[in-house]
């Protein structure tokens, strides 16, 4: 029995999911070598928790330690530690559990063995700001940030030089020991470095590229973070530091993995699946502009794929917060497609972060249905005032159109299909 357009892609948002289950990922990826020392678990970031019961379930030898997850990202572990903290603005919980992990590897030997789970998320979790800044300076910075239109690789380039942990510091601190880092992706191109500010990765950037960010896009910045940026007092640590030597970085999961897993499952559908990239970025609003011209070509001109077809892609934008209202990129991406699209015949759509939360919202994302503003319209609901204030999630909590997963405990950063038939 075929299943409708609307249950077609929740099955391919599921199955991208799924492709990124820690379970699996980490007992592949896991060290097949037992210390002669201690082996000491650490991570942070929206996957840690379920990544560390993953380490646990296959590591046949004593293991301690502690992860920090996001609230109501935690899972039961017998032996190593789960923290939740805020995200995306650090607080004290997170300021708190990333103390307690520096001072968990520090003074370690060459006999022990340091396993890192990262995954996104690790960057606002990972809350110890370097020394002359406080937990309420950094989390100012963040904030303004996070409504700025700054890339993931902007936000993060600032945050390795305001923290005492990423950018390859919490790797050096584990020096002489032993370490492995299992990464799951949540970034445009996979750049190590990037995921979770890189806390066990060499970086380039300098003091001087993070001040700059921050005046582009104007945000306020404190006498501390200023002071810390123009003096390059947290400068991340260099690619031949020798502190780096016995560190491995393994990427375990991705955004494409899960797009191809995706692909998979539309073709068992009779559905040719196009991917458009997995490291897609900009205003969430613009982005949907030009997915909604090729999903136009393709129902008027039948290029560059004919129907049925599905166009999926992933990577990370972004939302330049301008009005008072709910949402989350992947809401907006919507919010402004179904507005270009104006009901364009046999187009379906959903968007949604593969974590399961959509920016700081309870949804994961929503879809739309060609009869999308013409149900709101009946409603008295004006999408374009929706779009300008920022209120995605209002307007398609309205019309019952959310997509409601609760945490997934992974991220692959963004999933978007676009069926057409």
């Amino acid at each position: 029995m075929a299943v409708s357009d609307r249950l077609l892609l929740r099955e391919l948002f599921h199955a991208a999911v799924a492709a990124a289950d820690p379970a699996d990922l980490v007992a592949a990826a896991m060290p097949i070598f037992k210390p002669r020392g201690r082996t000491i678990v650490i991570g942070a970031g929206k996957a840690a928790a379920a990544m560390a019961a993953a380490f646990e379930a296959h590591w046949q030898a004593p293991v301690e330690g502690l992860v920090i997850t996001r609230y109501g990202h935690a899972v039961p572990t017998r032996h190593i530690e789960v923290i939740e903290a805020g995200h995306p603005v650090p607080d004290e919980s997170g300021f708190r559990a990333a103390t307690r992990i520096a001072s968990l590897v520090t003074g370690l030997t060459s006999d022990d063995l340091v396993v890192c789970l990262l995954s996104g998320g690790g960057s606002a979790l990972l809350a110890l700001p370097t020394l002359g800044i406080s937990l309420a300076d950094l989390q100012a910075v963040t904030r303004s940030l996070l409504t700025s239109g700054a890339t993931i690789r902007e936000m993060n380039c600032v945050r390795k030089h305001l923290s005492q942990l990423q950018g390859g510091k919490l790797a050096a601190r584990c020096a002489p020991s032993q370490v492995v880092s299992l990464i799951i992706s949540d970034v445009p191109g996979d750049e190590l470095s990037i995921i979770a500010s890189g806390p066990t990765v060499a970086d380039l950037t300098t003091s001087a590229e993070a001040l700059a960010i921050l005046v582009r896009y104007q945000v306020a910045v404190p006498v501390s973070v200023r002071r810390n940026l123009q003096r390059g007092e947290g400068a991340p640590i260099r690619p031949n530091d020798v502190r780096l030597e016995r560190v491995s970085n393994i990427l375990i999961a991705s955004p494409q993995t899960s797009l191809e897993a995706a692909a998979c499952v539309a073709r068992k559908h009779g559905v040719t699946p196009w991917i458009l990239g997995d490291s897609l970025e900009g205003e969430a609003r613009d982005v949907a502009l030009d997915h909604a011209k090729i999903a136009r070509q393709v129902v008027l001109q039948g290029e560059p794929v004919g129907s049925p077809c599905v166009l999926l892609s992933g990577g990370e934008t972004t939302v330049t917060v301008s009005g008072s209202g709910r949402g989350g990129r992947n809401a907006e991406f919507l919010l402004s497609l179904a507005i270009d699209l104006d009901g364009l015949s046999g187009v379906h759509a959903l968007a949604a972060d593969t974590d399961g939360i959509d920016g700081t919202e309870d949804n994961a994302g929503a879809q739309i249905a060609p009869d999308t503003l013409l149900r709101a319209s009946s409603l008295g609901l004006n999408v374009r005032n929706y779009l300008l204030n920022n209120d995605a999630y209002t307007f398609f909590a309205a019309l019952d159109d959310l997509l409601i997963t609760g945490p997934t405990r992974t991220n692959v950063n963004d999933f978007r299909a676009i069926l057409i038939r």
